[in-house]
Protein backbone atom coordinates (compact mmCIF):
# COMPACT_ATOMS: atom_id res chain seq x y z
CA UNK A 1 0.00 0.00 0.00
CA UNK A 2 1.40 3.39 -0.99
CA UNK A 3 2.76 5.35 1.96
CA UNK A 4 2.78 2.40 4.35
CA UNK A 5 5.68 1.46 6.58
CA UNK A 6 7.29 -1.97 6.23
CA UNK A 7 6.69 -4.53 8.93
CA UNK A 8 9.68 -5.15 11.17
CA UNK A 9 9.42 -8.88 11.71
CA UNK A 10 10.94 -10.40 14.85
CA UNK A 11 12.60 -13.76 14.44
CA UNK A 12 10.81 -16.95 15.42
CA UNK A 13 7.27 -18.30 15.37
CA UNK A 14 4.42 -17.28 17.63
CA UNK A 15 3.94 -20.43 19.71
CA UNK A 16 1.01 -21.53 21.85
CA UNK A 17 1.31 -24.72 23.90
CA UNK A 18 -1.60 -26.31 25.79
CA UNK A 19 -3.35 -23.01 26.46
CA UNK A 20 -6.36 -22.93 28.74
CA UNK A 21 -8.64 -20.02 29.55
CA UNK A 22 -11.37 -19.55 32.11
CA UNK A 23 -13.94 -16.96 33.12
CA UNK A 24 -14.36 -17.08 36.85
CA UNK A 25 -14.32 -20.79 37.68
CA UNK A 26 -15.62 -21.90 34.28
CA UNK A 27 -13.03 -23.33 31.92
CA UNK A 28 -13.74 -22.10 28.38
CA UNK A 29 -11.12 -24.07 26.47
CA UNK A 30 -8.06 -26.19 27.22
CA UNK A 31 -5.24 -27.82 25.28
CA UNK A 32 -4.99 -25.22 22.49
CA UNK A 33 -1.64 -25.41 20.67
CA UNK A 34 -0.38 -23.92 17.41
CA UNK A 35 2.64 -22.32 15.73
CA UNK A 36 2.28 -19.21 13.58
CA UNK A 37 5.29 -18.46 11.36
CA UNK A 38 6.11 -15.26 9.50
CA UNK A 39 3.54 -14.81 6.74
CA UNK A 40 1.13 -17.18 8.45
CA UNK A 41 -2.59 -16.82 9.05
CA UNK A 42 -4.75 -18.59 11.63
CA UNK A 43 -8.54 -18.47 11.40
CA UNK A 44 -10.47 -19.06 14.64
CA UNK A 45 -13.96 -20.47 14.32
CA UNK A 46 -16.52 -21.85 16.75
CA UNK A 47 -19.86 -21.20 18.33
CA UNK A 48 -20.58 -18.10 20.39
CA UNK A 49 -18.96 -18.60 23.78
CA UNK A 50 -16.34 -21.05 22.51
CA UNK A 51 -13.53 -18.63 23.40
CA UNK A 52 -12.52 -16.94 20.13
CA UNK A 53 -12.37 -13.47 21.66
CA UNK A 54 -10.72 -14.80 24.82
CA UNK A 55 -7.97 -16.47 22.79
CA UNK A 56 -7.32 -13.24 20.89
CA UNK A 57 -7.11 -11.35 24.18
CA UNK A 58 -4.67 -13.95 25.49
CA UNK A 59 -2.50 -13.49 22.41
CA UNK A 60 -2.65 -9.71 22.87
CA UNK A 61 -1.43 -9.96 26.47
CA UNK A 62 -4.65 -8.43 27.78
CA UNK A 63 -5.53 -11.41 29.98
CA UNK A 64 -3.50 -14.26 31.38
CA UNK A 65 -3.79 -17.93 30.53
CA UNK A 66 -5.17 -20.36 33.11
CA UNK A 67 -2.61 -22.88 31.91
CA UNK A 68 -0.13 -23.37 29.10
CA UNK A 69 2.60 -21.30 27.49
CA UNK A 70 2.88 -18.49 24.93
CA UNK A 71 6.21 -17.61 23.32
CA UNK A 72 7.71 -15.74 20.40
CA UNK A 73 10.51 -17.98 19.23
CA UNK A 74 12.37 -18.98 22.38
CA UNK A 75 11.19 -15.99 24.44
CA UNK A 76 8.11 -16.39 26.69
CA UNK A 77 5.67 -13.54 26.09
CA UNK A 78 5.27 -13.11 29.84
CA UNK A 79 8.91 -11.95 30.03
CA UNK A 80 8.17 -8.78 28.04
CA UNK A 81 4.45 -8.11 27.77
CA UNK A 82 4.95 -4.44 26.85
CA UNK A 83 7.37 -5.35 24.07
CA UNK A 84 4.93 -7.92 22.74
CA UNK A 85 2.06 -5.43 22.68
CA UNK A 86 4.26 -2.99 20.73
CA UNK A 87 4.56 -5.48 17.87
CA UNK A 88 0.84 -6.16 17.45
CA UNK A 89 -2.42 -4.51 16.51
CA UNK A 90 -5.63 -5.75 18.12
CA UNK A 91 -8.98 -4.81 16.58
CA UNK A 92 -11.80 -6.06 18.78
CA UNK A 93 -15.59 -5.96 18.66
CA UNK A 94 -15.67 -2.36 19.87
CA UNK A 95 -14.54 0.17 17.27
CA UNK A 96 -13.04 2.57 19.83
CA UNK A 97 -14.17 5.63 17.83
CA UNK A 98 -14.58 8.95 19.70
CA UNK A 99 -17.71 10.75 18.42
CA UNK A 100 -16.13 14.22 18.60
CA UNK A 101 -13.02 13.39 16.58
CA UNK A 102 -12.82 13.10 12.82
CA UNK A 103 -11.44 9.98 11.12
CA UNK A 104 -8.27 11.91 10.25
CA UNK A 105 -7.84 13.04 13.87
CA UNK A 106 -8.52 9.51 15.10
CA UNK A 107 -5.79 8.08 12.90
CA UNK A 108 -3.39 10.89 13.80
CA UNK A 109 -3.89 10.16 17.49
CA UNK A 110 -3.27 6.45 16.89
CA UNK A 111 -0.09 7.20 14.90
CA UNK A 112 1.22 9.43 17.69
CA UNK A 113 0.38 6.80 20.29
CA UNK A 114 2.38 4.24 18.31
CA UNK A 115 5.37 6.58 18.02
CA UNK A 116 5.20 7.27 14.29
CA UNK A 117 7.50 10.16 13.35
CA UNK A 118 5.46 13.31 12.75
CA UNK A 119 7.13 13.80 9.37
CA UNK A 120 5.73 10.46 8.18
CA UNK A 121 2.19 10.84 9.45
CA UNK A 122 0.51 12.79 6.64
CA UNK A 123 1.19 10.24 3.84
CA UNK A 124 0.40 7.37 6.19
CA UNK A 125 -2.93 8.90 7.19
CA UNK A 126 -3.83 9.50 3.55
CA UNK A 127 -2.92 5.90 2.67
CA UNK A 128 -4.88 4.50 5.62
CA UNK A 129 -7.98 6.51 4.70
CA UNK A 130 -7.69 5.42 1.07
CA UNK A 131 -7.27 1.76 2.04
CA UNK A 132 -10.88 1.68 3.24
CA UNK A 133 -12.37 4.40 1.02
CA UNK A 134 -12.77 6.91 3.86
CA UNK A 135 -11.44 9.98 2.05
CA UNK A 136 -14.90 11.53 1.59
CA UNK A 137 -15.67 11.40 5.32
CA UNK A 138 -12.13 12.02 6.59
CA UNK A 139 -13.03 15.35 8.18
CA UNK A 140 -16.54 14.56 9.38
CA UNK A 141 -17.17 14.13 13.10
CA UNK A 142 -17.20 10.40 13.78
CA UNK A 143 -20.70 10.70 15.24
CA UNK A 144 -21.91 11.11 11.66
CA UNK A 145 -20.38 7.83 10.47
CA UNK A 146 -22.39 4.71 9.76
CA UNK A 147 -21.62 1.42 11.51
CA UNK A 148 -19.74 0.23 8.43
CA UNK A 149 -17.69 3.43 8.24
CA UNK A 150 -16.77 3.19 11.91
CA UNK A 151 -15.65 -0.39 11.37
CA UNK A 152 -13.55 0.63 8.39
CA UNK A 153 -11.96 3.39 10.47
CA UNK A 154 -11.04 0.90 13.19
CA UNK A 155 -9.40 -1.29 10.54
CA UNK A 156 -7.63 1.70 8.95
CA UNK A 157 -5.61 2.04 12.16
CA UNK A 158 -3.72 -1.07 11.06
CA UNK A 159 -1.99 1.03 8.41
CA UNK A 160 -0.70 4.02 10.35
CA UNK A 161 2.05 2.10 12.18
CA UNK A 162 3.80 -1.19 11.39
CA UNK A 163 3.08 -4.26 13.49
CA UNK A 164 4.11 -7.83 12.85
CA UNK A 165 0.99 -9.42 14.35
CA UNK A 166 -2.60 -8.50 13.56
CA UNK A 167 -5.27 -9.86 15.91
CA UNK A 168 -8.72 -9.28 14.40
CA UNK A 169 -12.02 -10.12 16.06
CA UNK A 170 -14.85 -10.50 13.52
CA UNK A 171 -13.16 -7.93 11.25
CA UNK A 172 -15.69 -8.41 8.42
CA UNK A 173 -18.63 -7.39 10.59
CA UNK A 174 -20.62 -4.47 9.09
CA UNK A 175 -18.52 -4.48 5.90
CA UNK A 176 -20.11 -4.69 2.46
CA UNK A 177 -18.68 -6.84 -0.32
CA UNK A 178 -16.28 -4.18 -1.66
CA UNK A 179 -14.83 -3.49 1.77
CA UNK A 180 -14.53 -7.19 2.60
CA UNK A 181 -12.42 -7.45 -0.56
CA UNK A 182 -10.32 -4.45 0.57
CA UNK A 183 -9.64 -6.14 3.88
CA UNK A 184 -8.77 -9.44 2.22
CA UNK A 185 -6.27 -7.62 -0.03
CA UNK A 186 -4.81 -5.84 3.01
CA UNK A 187 -4.35 -9.18 4.77
CA UNK A 188 -2.62 -10.62 1.71
CA UNK A 189 -0.27 -7.62 1.52
CA UNK A 190 0.55 -7.85 5.24
CA UNK A 191 1.40 -11.54 4.94
CA UNK A 192 3.54 -10.86 1.87
CA UNK A 193 5.68 -8.62 4.12
CA UNK A 194 6.08 -11.52 6.60
CA UNK A 195 3.29 -10.24 8.81
CA UNK A 196 1.15 -12.64 10.84
CA UNK A 197 -2.63 -12.73 11.19
CA UNK A 198 -4.94 -14.35 13.75
CA UNK A 199 -8.60 -13.62 13.18
CA UNK A 200 -11.91 -14.82 14.54
CA UNK A 201 -14.81 -15.05 12.15
CA UNK A 202 -18.11 -16.73 11.39
CA UNK A 203 -18.01 -15.71 7.71
CA UNK A 204 -16.47 -17.50 4.70
CA UNK A 205 -13.07 -16.03 3.82
CA UNK A 206 -10.77 -15.84 0.82
CA UNK A 207 -7.46 -16.21 2.65
CA UNK A 208 -4.96 -18.47 0.98
CA UNK A 209 -3.02 -21.15 2.89
CA UNK A 210 -4.56 -20.19 6.23
CA UNK A 211 -4.60 -22.64 9.13
CA UNK A 212 -7.90 -23.15 10.96
CA UNK A 213 -8.65 -23.72 14.63
CA UNK A 214 -12.17 -24.80 15.65
CA UNK A 215 -12.40 -23.89 19.32
CA UNK A 216 -15.47 -26.04 19.93
CA UNK A 217 -13.08 -28.99 19.77
CA UNK A 218 -11.22 -27.69 22.84
CA UNK A 219 -14.21 -27.28 25.13
CA UNK A 220 -13.50 -29.08 28.42
CA UNK A 221 -15.77 -31.58 30.07
CA UNK A 222 -18.55 -29.83 31.95
CA UNK A 223 -17.55 -28.81 35.45
CA UNK A 224 -13.79 -28.88 34.81
CA UNK A 225 -11.74 -26.11 36.43
CA UNK A 226 -8.33 -24.96 35.21
CA UNK A 227 -5.31 -24.94 37.51
CA UNK A 228 -3.73 -21.63 38.50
Amino acid sequence: MSGSLPVTDPAGDLIAEDLACRRGERLIFAGVSFRLPAGGALVLTGANGSGKTSLLRLLAGLIGAAAGRLAWGSAPLADDVAGHRARLHYVGHQDGVKPGLTPRETLAFWAALRGVDVRRRAPLLDAALAAFALERVADWPCRWLSAGQRRRLALARLFVAPASLWLLDEPFSALDRDNRMRLERAIEAHRAQSGRIVLATHMPLEIGAAASLMLDAFAPARGDVADG
